[in-house]
């Protein structure tokens, strides 16, 4: 007898169509093509959004340009400074600083308010914008510039608006803690009770200084107040220049302690009162108030908090030791 099997058909192949491979081929085939689509279309769809993406950054970088600032008409600019003042906010000295010279430039501006709204910040970034705002008035003089106080305007923020030809506030706008601090923690106490034994190396007699897990030593602790002395005097002489005659200085002026818009008024702190609509309509002459303010698109604060998290990881415990205006 003979055996008329194929000895190569795979095993459970057996009662198939002989062409079940050409079969199994072709389906092969046109799945691969199926999917080779499915992709294609995906590719289309993500480099469709991708690029309606770019499109709405550059609309929204392009916005300033669209927005009332082109306008040839008379207006009062406005920049606004809302938050702590630092170099990681929005009310960073290069924001406010671009927003000043920004109204400055335009012929069509009457006059300027800072409507300020800020627990104060960086003495750094106070005193750039202070420094620049007096520059500004000096090259522009028909250019008056007025502070409009919002519920806070203090320590760091006063710093800034001393700059200004005058200040208004809210009867209960919170003004003044003209003063400067250090803060941070001491844990020495602590690591003795857990049994936790700091390890420091340093290159240098004082580069762990006012290490929080070590004592306080004293010769650091006269220089760290001798540093704080110098950043109030130089406060205290900016305050005094901006606001001259004004001022009616007590014991208490630049002790840190905050008034009332109302008793400001009183120590020559504040000149009237007022909001941003009110002097730009009634003082400034110039009713339609234009925003200079920087503002923060979509991509700019995706790379602002990336930026942020990145540096907070390694600058977190320079910034705990350093000066504030608040």
């Amino acid at each position: 007898m003979t055996d008329d099997t194929d000895s190569t058909v795979p095993p459970g192949a057996a009662g198939r169509s002989p062409r079940w491979e050409r079969d199994l081929l072709e389906r092969l085939a046109f799945a691969a093509v199926t999917e080779q689509r499915r992709a294609r279309r995906w590719g289309i769809f993500f480099k469709l959004f991708f690029a309606a993406y770019l499109v709405l950054i550059l609309v929204l970088a392009q916005s300033d340009s669209w927005s009332g600032k082109s306008l040839a008409t008379s207006h009062t600019a406005l920049i606004d400074i809302e938050g702590v003042i630092s170099a990681d906010s929005l009310a960073n000295a290069d924001n406010v600083i671009s927003g000043l010279r920004a109204a400055y430039e335009n012929k069509s501006t009457q006059g300027i308010v800072i409507r300020a709204n800020s627990p104060g910040g960086s003495p750094v970034q106070a005193g750039y914008i202070n420094d620049e705002i007096k520059r500004l008035r000096a090259k522009y003089p028909k250019i008056p510039l007025y502070a409009v106080i919002g519920d806070m305007c203090a320590s760091g923020c006063y710093y800034v608006v001393a700059a200004a030809d005058k200040i208004y506030a809210d009867k209960a706008s919170i003004v003044g803690s003209i003063g400067v601090l250090m803060n941070g923690f001491g844990f020495v106490d602590t690591m003795k009770k857990v049994g936790v034994e700091r390890r420091l190396m340093t290159a240098g007699e004082h580069k762990g200084f006012l290490d929080p897990f070590g004592p306080v030593k004293p010769a650091e602790a006269k220089l760290a107040q001798q540093m704080l002395d110098e950043i109030h005097r130089q406060f205290i002489e900016t305050v005094r220049q901006g606001r001259g005659k004004a001022l009616k200085e007590t014991k208490d002026m630049f002790s840190g302690l905050f008034w009332t818009g109302e008793e400001a008024i009183k120590l020559g702190l504040v000149d009237s009162l007022g909001g941003a609509s009110y002097v730009a309509r009634e003082v400034i002459g110039a009713e339609d108030i234009v925003d200079y303010t920087y503002r923060e698109n979509v991509f700019d604060r995706f790379a602002r908090r990336l930026g942020t998290a990145m540096a907070q990881t390694i600058g977190t415990d320079l910034l705990s030791r350093t000066p504030s205006l608040r």
